[in-house]
């Protein structure tokens, strides 16, 4: 089934026709693993590399599409945005040099990946969250021109009534609601892949659900989300968010996203996660098939199960089961989806091997993790991860609370060296990769640990925007040395140059922590907001936070004026009173030439920023003065004509 196949989920005889495929399809699986059709005695891993492109000022390049057919290369495919795309590495088996040959593919398809963006003056950057992520970039202007995108959008902002909104607490808080699905494209990640014999996925899969806390506590490279510090790994919080599905009545009622870690130990086969996604997520794509699999089934072929890894890709557990078919092989795989891309490929290959051999080792080590360890206990430690990395302590199956770097350095870490070792996995590798990890713990940098240093490094020197810039710059040249990222000396300078880039638009450099007032507000309240704050504008916005009115120091003082007597005393005087309702507005987009052009126009010394019909800013001629300044300094201590 091509992609330009996939039909909305909504249309009655379509939906019928792919249920009875979809349905069809589990059947056919369910009688391979009853006649042991399913590969057997094979390890393998693979993963899918998942990239930002970025444009000389590290902002998203929207040119996914024409990389991916310059470079046309097969193993690169689209993502949702027009600024990530993704390559499918070659699956190995477990053993020897995999590991370092999964790196080497790394470096080589990024490499070809950048000089098919270099002719369109883009660059390959590895993030879990791209820094200078702006929320305009997050419209459905960006989304890759595909079908199933579409449809994918279409299907869930249908079920949400045209909302969806993320809410996310962390040192900072964000609180953002989309009419789109764009969100998702905030993301890239390094999935793997490891494959299973039939007998042995139900104990694997377990043990992978509670191994991804603690290697994804060693992993986390996410810790921004415009602008905003909010969790270590910020990817797992918006992931979940930004593709809920539910109704309002399902989110009442506790129902499941279809981006989760679960809630209890699988028990039976593999079959038992396909069917409880079937019965609990509705289908919201369909496509025509091109086989009938208990059919093909009964000739002796090999289905391909195009319906079930349709409605399966729809459901995103963060360690999500997998039917596959290689060289005319089928096959069972576990996918981990949690770990972020980079900050290197030599990190990402890292965290693989770790996961990996952590799934070798334990079950002989453990025996069955779901006599040892409660699901509450697996679930929490995975969201304490994502939250604080390896500040954070997890409950483990000795009963006992461990800190991530004690579990990690203690106990896992010499596991999973046994778990490759018997693997037969080359030992300079497993020192390689599995050193990786025990230096990051030790030393405590991880990916998000050396972006919040470097960002508290830079201070306010500049616009947020320019930091941002910054940081992704010098993400992009530590990167391109390859050192793993606890190796990476934070950012030492002052700040980011090329105010030019910083200032073209309005939203790049307005103010966002705003004092407001409400039209009832007394002016007694507006006078005290204005002294104690020392602020001349204050916008008057509703209890939905419409932009209703605009008040001025210059208001206040005309008041007193006419009254001959202060704003404290006699009737009272609301701010309704005196406001200028329907004030002068600008967008975030709106160019700076044009918003000083309108400030001069029309007399006045602030601009209100609106978006969405909601107020998102101000900017003030004070901004203009203090951006003015810094370029005048920075002017003024260049060499003239560039000389010394």
């Amino acid at each position: 089934m091509g992609e330009h196949h996939v039909e909305d989920g909504s249309e009655p005889g379509k939906l019928r026709a792919f249920m009875r495929a979809l349905l069809n399809d589990l059947r056919a699986l369910e009688q391979m693993l009853d006649a042991g059709r399913i590969e057997t005695g094979v390890r393998r891993i693979g993963a899918e590399q998942e990239m930002f492109l970025v444009d000389r000022h590290m902002g998203p390049a929207f040119v996914a599409p024409e990389v991916i057919e310059r470079v046309a290369d097969p193993r690169l495919t689209t993502e949702i945005a027009r600024f990530n795309l993704e390559a499918n590495l070659t699956p190995r088996t477990l053993s020897g040099d995999c590991f370092r040959r999964m790196e080497e593919e790394i470096v080589e398809i990024i490499g070809r990946v950048r000089e098919g963006a270099h002719t369109l003056g883009a660059e390959v950057l590895l993030a879990g969250i791209l820094p200078t992520l702006k929320r305009s970039d997050l419209g459905l202007g960006s989304i890759t021109p595909n079908p199933r995108y579409l449809r994918l959008n279409d299907a869930v902002m249908r079920t949400r009534g045209g909302c969806i909104r993320v809410h996310i607490k962390g040192v900072d808080e964000v609180n953002v609601e989309s009419d789109n699905i764009m969100m998702l494209s905030s993301n890239t990640s390094f999935q793997v892949h490891v494959q299973s014999d039939p007998a042995e996925f139900v104990p694997l899969y377990n043990m992978a659900q509670a191994v991804t806390a603690p290697v994804l506590a060693a992993a986390v490279n996410s810790p921004l989300w415009l602008g905003n510090r909010l969790w270590q790994e910020t990817r797992i919080a918006l992931f979940q968010h930004s593709a809920d599905a539910r109704s309002s009545a399902q989110q009442a009622r506790g129902f499941p996203t279809r981006v989760g870690f679960g809630d209890r130990w699988l028990k039976g086969s593999v079959l038992e996660i396909f069917r409880e996604d079937i019965a609990r997520f509705r289908v919201i794509l369909t496509a025509e098939t091109e086989e009938e699999a208990l059919e093909v089934l009964a000739r002796g072929g090999v289905p391909k199960l195009k319906a079930l890894g349709l409605h399966n890709g729809t459901v995103w557990w963060w360690n999500r089961a997998c039917y596959g078919v290689g060289a005319g092989l089928p096959h069972l795989r576990i996918e981990n989806r949690v770990i972020p891309s980079g900050p290197t490929p030599l990190d990402e290959v890292a965290n693989a091997a770790f996961f990996a051999g952590l799934l070798l080792a334990l079950p002989a080590e453990y025996g069955d993790i779901s006599r040892l360890m409660t699901f509450h206990d697996a679930k929490a430690n995975f969201v304490n991860a994502a939250r604080l990395g390896l500040g954070a302590q997890f409950h483990w199956v000795d009963g006992k609370i461990h800190t991530a770097s004690a579990l990690v350095l203690e106990h896992l870490l010499p596991l999973a060296r046994q778990g490759l070792e018997g693997q037969g996995v080359e030992s300079a590798d497993i020192e390689r990769y599995l050193g990786t990890v025990e230096e990051r713990v030790r030393s405590g940098q991880t990916g998000a640990q050396w972006t919040l240093k470097s960002l508290a490094a830079l201070g306010q020197k500049g616009t947020r925007e320019m930091r941002h810039r910054a940081l992704a710059e010098a993400m992009f040249q530590r990167q391109c040395t390859g050192e793993p990222a606890h190796r990476w000396v934070p950012i030492r300078r002052e700040g980011p140059d090329d105010w030019r880039e910083s200032y073209r638009m309005v939203g790049q450099f307005m103010s966002t922590d705003l004092f407001t007032l409400r039209p009832d507000d007394l002016v007694d309240l507006a006078a005290s907001v204005m002294d104690w704050q020392h602020i001349r504008h204050v916008p008057v916005e509703d209890d939905e936070g419409r932009l209703v009115g605009l008040l001025s120091h210059r208001d206040l003082l005309r008041l007193l004026s006419r009254r001959g007597t202060g704003p404290l005393s006699g009737e009272p005087v609301t701010v309704r009173d005196i406001m200028k309702p329907n004030p002068v507005m600008v967008s975030p987009t709106t160019p700076t030439l044009e918003a000083i052009e309108l400030m001069r126009a029309r007399g006045v010394g602030c601009l209100p920023v609106v978006e969405g019909g909601a107020l998102v800013g101000i900017v003030t001629a004070h901004d203009f003065l203090a951006a003015s300044a810094s370029l005048f300094e920075e002017r003024l201590r260049s060499p003239p004509d560039g000389r010394v």
